[in-house]
């Protein structure tokens, strides 16, 4: 089956190279001999009215035969005019780059197929607003974006798209909030990304790629937290009733809870009377899996909590409040374990600033990764405030490039809280063909950038050389993929296709960009290139060819060489 998908993906990304070239010789009239998909021995031969097309047994490439008489091609009279040479270099240009400019303009018809089967999608509501951030203060949780700039949103994914497109913008948003719509203005800030980078826990360390992309952002996240409750004081009500931090209320007085926003709606409509509180309690499965998983089990249970109607707001009714800022999880012999912290703390202060959410919490330490900071917590242990010295962890090593390069370790497998959301109803988007269309071309084009910058960068020799890959790993990654579903293989698809084309842009004798490089110099030089020096290039070029083959398929056997006679040997059986 692998091989089946291997023949597929390579197969059609020679036919759509070689059709480009196809298609536009015979727009411009010239004599195409020859149609070939594959080299080698010709399987299957199917004579047109003047073009032959065949099958080679070797799926490694193809070609457009054109009448040239540059090649001692025999030329009748009444085909003169049918030669590539009779063109005018514009037009000949023109059919050189139709073949990478089909690899690279393909793409955007598979990212189309897989986008425009996407859905349900999350729908353009704001589940979050994050301290700190230009959205704080004027979207609330629960808001609707309709529209931004004029644009209709009909996702969530659209509106982060739009907003990531507008760094440093203003931002005018038309937003469905309380049965009405109301205009919100948003100035966007910019951010920078670093596109290729490699993410090491939570902190993100630049590759040899260094591509920075300038991108906007409000402070927003879909899906509103779920109903997780934090409670810090033994004295509330809700600690008295008996719950605790982490339970995930469901019920009050036997209406369902979904989001954590739900419960202060539901609590202020009380006025002090005794409800009935359902909630489950994740409690943890000792040696889940023989050890090899941390796991929890929710047991359910039901209190009767009695609210303080003298209290402003949620926490001070009930001594309830988000779950966001405890610790669910700190790593044993980290700096953070030896400053006391532990699973049920609250965070307070960081460097002597209140911290307003687990997200300002990160983004303050990723800023000053290289210093020590000090945190101030509220222990579950004794209920009392708690303070000490921690630094983010640090990692030297070596890559294969030679590059020296330093990483901070901090995130999910360093300390961790528990922030479950609860997921929307999904959405189907009002426009899908226009929505689908507008993504694929825009992740053609970054897809596209990402891998002109990894050519530039090899020639730079700031990549190694081995990290090249072949028609070996494609194979595998064609099966791997083929085997997850159409989606994936899709994918892998168009970034092959793209990586297609670039390579055959490149100046090199045999390929696409030797040709054009050799048209260039016939317009510079207004007349055709020497034959000899043509025929000397073309040798040039395919010894080049051949050593980049024994590369790669010299760097496939060094990465995979016992997976690869694996499946050699499933083959021969």
């Amino acid at each position: 089956m692998d091989l089946l998908y291997f023949i597929i993906l390579v197969s059609s990304l020679i036919f759509v190279h070689e059709l480009g070239h196809f298609m536009f010789a015979k727009l411009f009239g010239v004599k195409v001999m020859t149609f070939s998909l594959g080299f080698g021995p010709k399987v299957i031969r199917l004579r047109g009215r003047e073009t032959e097309y065949c099958l080679g047994i070797l799926p490694f490439g193809g070609y457009v035969k054109m009448l040239e008489a540059s090649k001692s091609d025999i030329v009748l009279p009444e085909d003169r005019h049918r030669t590539f040479e009779s063109l005018s270099v514009l037009k000949r240009v023109t059919i050189v780059l139709a073949g990478p400019v089909m690899n690279l303009v393909f793409p955007v018809l598979l990212y189309f197929a897989v986008f425009v089967s996407e859905g349900p999608l999350l729908a353009p509501t704001v589940g979050v607003v994050l301290p700190g951030h230009p959205a704080h203060g004027k979207l609330l949780p629960g808001d609707r974006v309709m529209a931004i700039n004029g644009h209709e949103i009909g996702t969530f994914d659209e509106l982060q798209r739009l907003v990531a497109k507008s760094p440093g913008e203003l931002l005018r948003m038309r937003v469905f909030r309380d049965n009405r719509q109301v205009d919100v203005e948003i100035v966007a800030e910019e951010t920078t990304s670093l596109l290729g980078s490699a993410a090491h826990g939570d902190v993100v360390q630049a590759t040899p790629l260094d591509i920075e992309e300038r991108i906007g952002s409000i402070g927003i996240m879909s899906s509103a937290p779920a109903s997780v409750v934090g409670i810090a004081d033994p004295d509330s009500p809700a600690y008295r009733a008996g719950l605790r931090t982490f339970d995930v209320v469901v019920q009050v007085a036997g209406r369902p809870i979904r989001r954590f926003m739900d419960l202060d709606a539901e609590f202020s409509s009380t006025q002090g009377e005794t409800v009935p509180v359902t909630y489950l309690r994740p409690v943890p499965v000792e040696d889940a899996l023989g050890s090899l998983a941390e796991m929890a089990v929710y047991e359910a249970g039901v209190v009767a909590l009695t609210p303080d109607p003298s209290g402003l707001d949620l926490t001070g009714r009930t001594g309830i409040e988000s779950a966001d800022l405890y610790v669910a999880y700190v790593r044993e012999g980290s700096s953070l374990y030896k400053a006391d912290l532990r699973p049920g703390d609250k965070l307070l202060r960081l460097d002597d600033e209140e911290i307003p959410a687990w997200s300002t919490f990160l983004e303050r330490v990723k800023k000053a990764s290289d210093r020590p900071h000090r945190i101030e917590f509220l222990a579950a242990r004794d209920g009392r405030r708690h303070s000490g010295t921690f630094e983010v962890g640090r990692v030297e090593y070596t890559d294969e490039n030679g590059q020296s390069i330093v990483v901070y370790m901090l995130g999910r497998s360093v300390i961790d809280h528990w922030a479950p959301v609860a997921i929307e109803d999904p959405v189907s988007h009002p426009t899908p063909v226009r929505y689908a269309l507008t993504k694929a071309i825009e992740e053609t084009v970054r897809v596209t950038r990402f891998t002109s910058v990894l050519f530039v960068r090899l020639l730079q020799g700031r990549i190694s050389l081995e990290s090249l890959s072949g028609p070996i790993t494609i194979y595998r990654v064609a099966g791997e993929e083929g085997r997850k579903g159409p989606g994936y293989f899709v994918w892998v698809m168009a970034l092959i296709s793209i990586n297609l084309g670039i390579l055959n842009l490149l100046p090199i004798p045999v390929l696409d960009g030797g040709h054009l490089a050799f048209l260039v110099l016939e317009t510079a030089m207004r007349r055709p290139v020497p034959l000899r020096l043509r025929e000397f290039a073309h040798l040039l070029g395919m010894g080049i060819l051949i050593a980049l083959m024994v590369l790669v398929f010299k760097n496939d056997f060094d990465k995979q060489g016992d997976v690869i006679w694996g499946q050699l040997r499933e083959l021969v059986r």
